[in-house]
């Protein structure tokens, strides 16, 4: 087998995985092929795709992002108690929060490069940071009751006469072509899995590595407070509970997707393909009804310990080459 088609494994494997659990959950329950079930693994999934986009680029850089699921939480409440209770239009609040989300995201960048600390404590601080932001805002959730919040979270893009696209699958959607875009279509997406690869080489080749890790972490803030708005906008308020755990999970689906953990390789391709095993699981396990929701960690889990173990597998073959 060639170096570049054992590269590929990852996202064929998990192509093979995501056809397998759909064809056998459509044949075991009626209706599960239908148009309107696809559709709803884009919309009960948006925040945890959009986060996920972000997590695809830093995990390219050899990165983590901690802190995702509580900047969820924190644009939830956030913008619902500025245009709520603070009456700020939700166009300003909304780029407040995004503002909050990149600013957030590029300062942890910065500490991570300039001070030399591990990724996974720089962005576990800021998860407490944001998620107790969250709390000191407000420890209820607050509904959304502004016109113009109402409109968009009912507003629906008609496929057929059962099925449409909620605004939150729109942007979704959108940011996954636009991360697939940045990833393998532009120097910024090279330089990512440069820096993932070797970071020592990437210095060496004279790459902006600072710069580089700086904008990804940035990227990545700016995607989970996308997340937290189209939560927002799914589920009509904002809580602070919002997205606890979700961090664990946008990895989940990255690893699954077939992206090197360590950093260096990867497709956004296979972070949708991810996101999509994500959805069939949840949703058979819904159709079914008589199994617990617990099955989906308990299926997640395993599929990614497979998942880690094939890339160590395959990794070790690389580099005997």
């Amino acid at each position: 087998m060639s170096p570049a088609l054992q590269r590929r494994l990852p996202l064929f494997a998990t192509a093979a995985v995501l056809a397998a659990l759909y064809v056998t959950a459509g044949l075991r329950y009626d209706n599960f092929f239908s148009a309107r079930v696809a559709v709803d693994f884009f919309t009960d999934n948006a925040a945890l795709g959009i986060a996920a986009v972000g997590m695809t680029l830093v995990i390219f850089s050899g990165g983590i992002d901690l802190s995702v699921g509580a900047v969820v939480g924190f644009t939830s409440i956030f913008v619902a108690t500025l245009v709520e209770k603070h009456h700020v239009h939700p166009a300003l609040a909304a780029v407040a929060a995004l503002a909050v989300g990149t600013v957030l995201g590029a300062g942890m960048g910065a500490l991570i490069h300039f001070f030399r600390q591990p990724a996974f404590l720089i962005t576990l601080a800021g998860m407490f940071l944001m998620r107790g932001g969250a709390f000191w805002i407000s420890t209820d959730s607050t509904g959304l009751a502004h016109p113009l919040l109402q409109r968009l979270s009912l507003w629906e893009l008609p496929l057929t006469e059962k099925a449409a696209l909620k605004m939150s699958a729109l942007v979704l959607l959108a940011l996954l072509a636009l991360g697939g875009l940045l990833a393998h279509w532009t120097r910024f997406g090279r330089n990512l899995l440069a820096l993932g690869g070797n970071e020592s080489s990437a210095q060496l080749m004279g790459l902006p590595v600072g710069a580089t890790r700086v904008a990804v972490y940035a990227f990545s803030g700016l995607c989970a407070a996308l997340a937290g708005l189209a939560l927002m906008l799914n589920s009509g308020s904002g809580n602070p509970r919002d997205g606890i755990g979700l961090e664990l999970d946008a990895i989940a689906v990255v690893v699954i997707g077939g992206t090197l953990l360590s950093g260096g390789r990867g497709h956004m391709l296979g972070t949708l393909l991810g996101l999509l095993i994500f959805g069939v699981i949840q949703s058979a396990i819904r159709f079914d009804g008589s199994l617990d929701p617990a099955w989906t960690r308990l299926i997640i889990g395993a599929l990614l310990l497979g998942f880690i173990l094939l890339q160590r597998l395959l990794l070790r073959r690389l580099v005997r080459r």
